[in-house]
């Protein structure tokens, strides 16, 4: 037997009463109800959901305007998902339910650490719809207040992912997080949120922007311990060494590590929410080479490789690229270059990220006299190759 359509389904759940007395119910136009009816008009999500409320249907005109007849069957699936997920937001909002969605986003955070970016977003896409649409609905204060804060937090993640994808709209939702960060009126989340976004400055060559974000984000902390300054200060000392100012970058560097030393031990952890000694000594001998100081560079790099989980392979392949790096400004280009290229090669297709390839073409900018060396071929030959080859 054939499913019944939107239109057939509302006369039957109408019954006796009058278009007017559903529209009335409904708070929809008597005109709209009669339309709806007789198929001229097609329902919106909104007027669907008024009209099943008003007709006690449990969801059933829902569904019919998410997935009308002839909807294939996995189509049909996601509008059945999408409507109980709509259905649950409508009521109260357990404490279990808030526990569960702040489980998920520290979820998320550990993943950012070792999956691919692009095998992360469309999980980070699909569970902030879900938190988009129990926002839609009243909460109480301290409730929406938790709410809105796990927005926050799921926007710092798509921003973080689609800059690792070299997605520019990592922009807009900077500027989103920033908003519901400021919203639930939490001065940690909003200062994690600049240290993250100065990231987005640093690797866009917006230098000082960088260190004004940076600095904003040790700013907004107001001095008590959290991610956003250990985040923030190293940050700060990478754009300053590129800037060449080597005692403000020490300063900073100094800064970083006092950061991560007040850092409760719960947040020295491998998520985009954590800091941990392995990153500031990556993020150390990353201002170092920036500043051509090799040897202490070496120290860093060397400390950072030996405490880094084997599962970070993007903060690996970079270190590794720092030290290529080293190795140029100590005048073996083609040493820099052959390690650089082993870095790639190691790297499953998956993980060379923009963030990656942007910092080998960094490597082969750096020794443009040396273009004759075999090895600064290969690398500028690996750099123009279509991704998988």
């Amino acid at each position: 037997m054939p499913e019944e359509s939107f239109a057939h389904a509302l006369r039957r759940l109408r019954g006796t009463l009058s278009v007017r007395d559903v529209a009335r119910l409904a708070s929809v136009g008597k005109s709209t109800v009669g339309d709806l009816e007789t198929g001229r008009r097609q329902p919106t999500s909104a007027v669907a959901a008024a009209l099943d409320a008003a007709l006690h249907a449990g969801g059933q005109l829902v569904r019919l305007a998410e997935a009308p007849p002839g909807t294939p069957v996995r189509e049909q699936a996601a509008a059945l998902q999408r409507g109980l997920v709509d259905a649950l937001a409508a009521g109260p909002m357990s404490a279990a339910s808030l526990e569960e969605w702040e489980y998920t986003i520290v979820r998320h955070g550990r993943a950012t650490r070792w999956r691919p970016e692009a095998d992360l977003l469309p999980e980070l896409v699909s569970d902030f719809g879900d938190l988009q649409r129990l926002l839609a609905h009243r909460h109480p204060v301290q409730v929406r207040r938790r709410l809105v804060l796990a927005a926050a937090q799921m926007s710092g993640l798509m921003a973080l992912t689609l800059l690792k994808l070299g997605d520019p709209a990592s922009r807009d939702w900077w500027r989103t997080g920033r908003a519901a960060a400021a919203a639930a009126e939490d001065r940690a989340a909003l200062s994690w949120m600049y240290a993250q976004e100065s990231y987005q400055l640093y690797y866009g060559s917006d230098l000082e922007g960088a260190v004004e974000l940076a600095a904003r984000a040790q700013h907004l902390a107001g001095g008590l311990p959290c991610v956003g300054v250990a985040l923030a200060a190293p940050l700060e000392a990478r754009a300053l060494a590129l800037l060449g100012r080597r005692e403000q970058a020490a300063d900073a560097l100094q800064r970083a590590a006092a950061a991560l030393q007040r850092l409760p031990a719960e947040q020295h952890v491998a998520s985009a929410f954590g800091y941990s000694e392995s990153q500031l000594a990556f993020h150390s001998g990353n201002a170092w080479t920036h500043l051509g100081e090799t040897e202490r560079a070496w120290e860093h790099q060397r400390r950072a490789l030996e405490i880094y989980p084997e599962s970070d392979r993007m903060d690996r392949a970079l270190i590794q690229l720092d030290r290529a790096v080293c190795l140029a400004q100590d005048g073996d280009p083609a040493q820099a270059a052959a390690h650089a290229v082993a870095t790639l090669d190691a790297l499953p297709e998956e993980h060379r990220s923009a963030l990656i390839i942007y910092r080998a073409q960094e490597l082969a900018a750096r020794v443009p006299e040396a273009r004759s060396v075999l090895e600064v071929r290969v690398l500028r030959e690996v750099l123009e190759l279509p991704a998988g080859s």
